[in-house]
């Protein structure tokens, strides 16, 4: 079966629990999986449940699709992720955000917890990522195209909206939250 037709299946599954299309993802990295705690009205779905997604195993991962409306949106939270460095295949890694694709959203933000190199930043920073750079050895676009999942080689000039990173930065500012930016090393 090939990933496009994993990736429908997927979202079918989705569709008959939740039948609205969410406008915006989000994937709690670990530390932030209690937020989707927080959301009422919510459709809660194991990932275990969810034909083709692999198990989360570490600690702080809750391994559950959220499906719920905030602030007139519809939204699709993913309350943890699995790893490559877990031993998942990279493509593996890579298809719930293929599954929020197709089930529609248009924005995506991404959490996470992560080491640091940059000394004027100190644990516990929040760091608005501004591009990062693919050093794990790995890439979810080897192997035989489909168009459609989408072009081979996506535009990669524009990933990080300028426009969000302001909004997020207004906030923080607002709250007194220092504004660390910066550009991610993906490494395995």
């Amino acid at each position: 079966m090939s990933i496009y037709e994993q990736m429908c299946e997927a979202a079918e599954y989705v569709k008959t629990k939740y039948d609205k299309s969410p406008e915006i993802g989000i994937i709690l990295g670990s530390g932030l999986g209690d937020f989707a705690d927080t959301i009422e009205n919510r459709t809660v779905i194991d990932y275990a449940d969810i034909p083709h997604f692999k198990s989360v195993k570490i600690k702080g991962h809750a391994g559950k699709l959220v499906l719920a409306e905030m602030n007139g949106k519809s939204i699709a939270i993913l309350q943890g992720r699995f790893h490559y460095y877990e031993g998942h295949d990279i493509r593996d890694t890579v298809f719930p955000v293929r599954l929020l694709g197709k089930l529609g959203i248009k924005k995506l933000i991404i959490t996470n917890a992560a080491g640091g190199l940059n000394p004027d930043f100190n644990p516990g920073n929040l760091m608005i990522i501004r591009d990062h750079i693919n050093m794990m050895g790995a890439n979810p676009l080897i192997g035989e195209n489909d168009d459609r999942i989408g072009t081979r080689f996506p535009d990669m000039s524009h990933v990080y909206s300028k426009e969000i990173a302001a909004i997020i930065e207004k906030h923080m500012r607002e709250l007194s939250i220092p504004v660390k930016k910066g550009v991610y090393l993906a490494l395995s």
